[in-house]
Formats: structure tokens, sequence, C-alpha cells
């Protein structure tokens, strides 16, 4: 036993990093008798919240979330199996660890883990990032998180030093610029305790799509979180589009969103929204698959929240 307390809620990460050993907590605390952080409430403003302890089929059958933000409807519905998925919660999905299997072998020391090598990068990296990877070269599992950055979301966060708000943009950390063995800005004594997400006139036509090997109980390879505003016209007012399972951290690609303003909903737009999207990406040996794959779901998301 050689690490800190750590939180546990559904379990459904941690008893898995636990049982190989990714993680040895001195003791684990149970979130789940803290009163209020399993609502789901919207003001008068139309602003969303979502208490940490939510469970994601609360979120997958809430019916103003499938209304009026679809995106995180469909983006909670593709994670797991039913049994997981009413077990999981909100913020246990945003927090959750890297599944590289390096990372999480018990008898592989790993750069994450305190070692001095990401072995991913010239092994067995059909799974690992395309984009922004280096020195690690993890993806980061969420479903959520890219949806939720897409609509703009904050954290709400509580610790000893008090409570803080923290744009989703800014909680999660790359390899390259934080503390290479964490996935985001919380501190040991933080939670998340809600999310907020603001009223946006993207949030009625946003829409998520995974790709995953499994037809259940699968990661995403790559998936997709768009959500756009259309002019009387059809043509493209607005624009969010955030790559998941391609790089360590929901991957925004303003580029791409700014090429997509203001021009008319077509197949050729879409198609070259997506090669925008992906013009960064640095494939390693195994995983250059996944670049055709995520423009796929770039032009086939972009399509399905148009309605065309």
């Amino acid at each position: 036993i050689d690490e800190a307390p750590r939180m546990i809620a559904g379990g459904q990460d941690l008893i898995t990093t636990m049982k190989d050993y990714s993680v040895r907590p001195s003791r684990v605390v149970n979130l789940k008798r803290i009163r209020g952080l399993n609502r789901i409430t919207i003001d008068a403003r139309g602003r969303l919240s979502i208490g940490a302890l939510v469970t994601l089929t609360q979120v997958e059958e809430h019916p103003v979330i499938r209304k009026s933000f679809p995106g995180i409807a469909e983006a909670a519905k593709s994670i797991a199996t039913p049994q997981i998925r009413n077990l999981g919660t909100v913020g246990g999905n945003l927090c959750q660890r890297p599944r590289c299997w390096y990372f999480r072998l018990e008898e592989v020391v790993c750069l994450k883990k305190g070692g001095t090598e990401c072995y991913a990068a010239s092994g067995e990296n059909k799974y690992n990032a395309i984009i922004a990877g280096g020195p690690s070269y993890i993806v980061h599992p969420s479903d959520l998180a890219p949806i939720l950055l897409a609509l703009g979301a904050q954290v709400s966060v509580t610790g000893s030093a008090g409570k803080r708000f923290i744009p989703l943009h800014k909680f999660f950390t790359l390899p390259s610029d934080g503390n290479i063995r964490r996935e985001n800005v919380l501190q040991n004594d933080e939670i998340i305790t809600e999310i907020q997400v603001p009223p946006s006139p993207l949030a009625a036509r946003s829409t998520y799509l995974k790709f995953k090997e499994r037809e259940s109980l699968d990661f995403a390879l790559a998936s997709v979180a768009v959500a756009i505003q259309l002019m009387p016209d059809k043509t493209v007012k607005d624009a969010r589009i955030v790559l998941g399972g391609v790089a360590p951290i929901p991957w925004r690609v303003p580029e791409a969103e700014k090429f997509l303003a203001g021009k008319e909903i077509n197949p050729q737009v879409f198609a070259e929204t997506a090669k925008l999207a992906l013009k960064d990406a640095k494939p390693l040996e195994k995983n250059a698959y996944k670049i055709p794959l995520t423009q796929t779901l770039v032009r086939r998301a972009l399509a399905k929240a148009a309605g065309v």
C-alpha cells in the first residue's frame, strides 16, 4: 500500500485498477452517503446541473436531457452495458484512468506508473493516441467528456481549500503539460461535486458517435461529439467538434469549427471539415487506421446533427 486514499462512488473504474494493482490506496472513501450529489436539475435559464453521483442510466433516460441535450444522452447510452450504467457515475466517468494495457499490467512499470518509458510508443499501440501524444501515448477513455466539452460545461470541485469551478477545457491535462502520472487537475483531497452545462443554442443539435470493436462493454477506438447551430438558410452559424479516443485529452478542433462556420451543409463541406479535424494526427506504427475512421465519424456526426 503506497498511495493516498481514493474516492469511490460507482467503483466501475477504481475496483478494476485495484485488482490489477495500478493503484494501491491506503484507504477507500465512500462518497455515496453525501447528500445532494445524485440530482439532475435545470434552472429557469436552462442551465443543466448534474450531480457527480448521478448514474449514467439516469442521464441516458432523463427526458429533458434527451430532448434539449441529446448528445449527452447519446454519450451516456454508448457506455458499456446497462448493468454498468446503473452503477457508474458521471463524476467517475470523467475521472477514470487510461485503459492502455501497459498501464493496466501489474508487472509493467511504464512512464505513467513512475517508470522511464512509454512502452506503447514502440510497442503494441493499436489503441493509443494519434494526436498530442508523448511522452505518454494514452487516450482518455471518457465518453461523456467530449460532448460536455463541446457544450461548454464546467465542473464544481470541492476540497480542503474550499470550492472552485473549473471549465472542462482546463480540467484535463496532457502528459506533456501536467503531472504525467495524472490526467486532470484535481488535487488528492478534491472531488467533483457537480457538472454544469450552460444554456446554448448549440445543445439542441448535438450528437455523439462512437466506434468500438465490440458491440457492448467496450471503449471507443474513436469518437466524435458535435454541436451545431444552423441559420434559417441552413448554413452553419456556429459549431463545436470534439474528438475522443485519439488524444490524451478530449480534443477540440477549432480550425475545423472555424472552417465550417458560414458554410452550407453538404457532404463536400463535411468531408473537408473532417480532414481539417485530423490534420495534426501523427499516428504510431499500428494505429494509422484511426485517421480515416475518425474522419468518417466526423462526417456522419455533422450530417446527423444537421439533420441531413
